[in-house]
């Protein structure tokens, strides 16, 4: 009995202290450095080699200039010939990629390739060298290399079978940095913590893990921002002191409704008011059957078809009128109204009364 006992305690001890361990998180999964961000990348491109799939020339003029202009650098005057370019293993596409942060030159990025005429399948292209821009308009990266679709497409005579969308395709590495963005981590005096999720409390309790670990040196500036006053510390060994300390955020009360797939997401903050819910329709079936009647023996009847209506009406009169009292968290709400049989398409509406009612505190975000 003491040996159960003490089995059942030391089980809720390690219960309490995953429940805890759960809770927290680390800083760098929380809130970003200042400065340090990824940019994005675009290009304008051909992809050639396509089984016939490519762009129409009659139907896309950059397509076809694209392609004049191309052949011209490199050689081959097709200007006189313009009506004799038929070919359907061309297409134009527009090329996009995220340059990382501290990228250097030399370095290989991943690039996403989608078309831009009317071709119809991109796979086993190549995409021709391709500059990439940023929004400065200078070159940071060029892209070349073969695409990748990840789809299968087939058609016959009277059907077709279409997997993936084979008109957009991924090439892995398939970019070389040219252009290094100005970015010097290891100079900086005073860098800022940026929060994912604003919020007051939880950039209070990372300046406080700071300060409590590499001295008096972080405050919180608003919800979003904990500044770090480095004053002659070098910032590399600062952050990789504070990146991995733990810290447990807080979350405003929000409920987010998505209509259109039926989908809750309810924060564990959210509360309710005391509130009486009673859920329940009216439904009414009528069904319609056919009675074969026949006539009786030595009789000179004939055989017919009698209708046959059934009526019944479902007012849902096992459905109670269930009270939550005041103060009760996500996991009593749930419970309450799964216990009323309530699915989500239902529950929606329930929580837009809660909230029309004053009961429910919480944001109630629909979309």
């Amino acid at each position: 009995m003491r040996w159960c006992l003490r089995f059942f305690v030391i089980c809720l001890m390690g219960s309490a202290l995953a429940a805890a361990a759960v809770a927290q998180v680390r800083i760098k999964d929380i809130a970003d450095v200042e400065g340090v961000r990824e940019n994005q990348l675009i290009g304008y491109g051909l992809v050639v080699g396509l089984n016939g799939t490519g762009d129409k020339l009659n139907n896309n003029v950059f397509t076809r200039e694209s392609l004049i202009g191309m052949l011209e650098r490199l050689g081959v005057n097709t200007r006189d010939q313009v009506a004799s370019l038929s070919t359907k293993n061309v297409a134009a596409v527009m090329v996009t990629a995220e340059l990382p942060a501290f990228a250097r030159s030399g370095s290989r990025i991943d690039i996403a390739v989608s078309a831009l005429g009317d071709a119809t399948n991109l796979t086993g292209g190549i995409l021709l060298v391709t500059p990439l821009l940023a929004a400065d308009g200078e070159v940071y990266a060029v892209g070349q290399g073969a695409l990748s679709t990840g789809a299968v497409a087939a058609r016959g005579a009277a059907s077709s079978v279409t997997r993936g969308v084979p008109t957009s395709a991924r090439i892995a590495n398939g970019a070389t940095v040219e252009r290094e963005v100005a970015f010097q981590l290891d100079k900086s005096g005073t860098m800022r913590l940026g929060l994912r999720n604003p919020d007051l409390t939880t950039a209070r309790r990372i300046a406080t893990a700071i300060n409590a670990t590499v001295g008096v040196i972080s405050r919180a500036t608003d919800p979003r921002t904990v500044t770090l006053a480095l004053a002659g510390r070098d910032p590399i060994d600062t952050l990789a002191a504070i990146e991995n300390l733990p810290i447990e955020p807080d979350s405003p009360a929000k409920v987010i409704i998505e209509e259109a797939t039926g989908t809750i997401v309810m924060g564990a903050n959210v509360r309710i008011s005391t509130v009486a819910i009673a859920q329940g329709n009216l439904t009414i079936r009528v069904s319609e059957s056919a009675v074969v009647s026949q006539p009786g023996p030595l009789s000179n009847g004939t055989t017919t078809t009698v209708p046959q209506t059934q009526i019944q009406i479902d007012d849902q009169h096992d459905r109670k009128l269930g009270i939550l009292t005041a103060g009760v968290t996500l996991r009593d709400l749930v419970a309450s109204l799964n216990a009323l049989g309530v699915g989500p398409r239902d529950l929606i509406g329930i929580l837009q009364s809660i909230k029309a009612a004053g009961a429910l505190h919480a944001d109630l975000e629909i979309r």
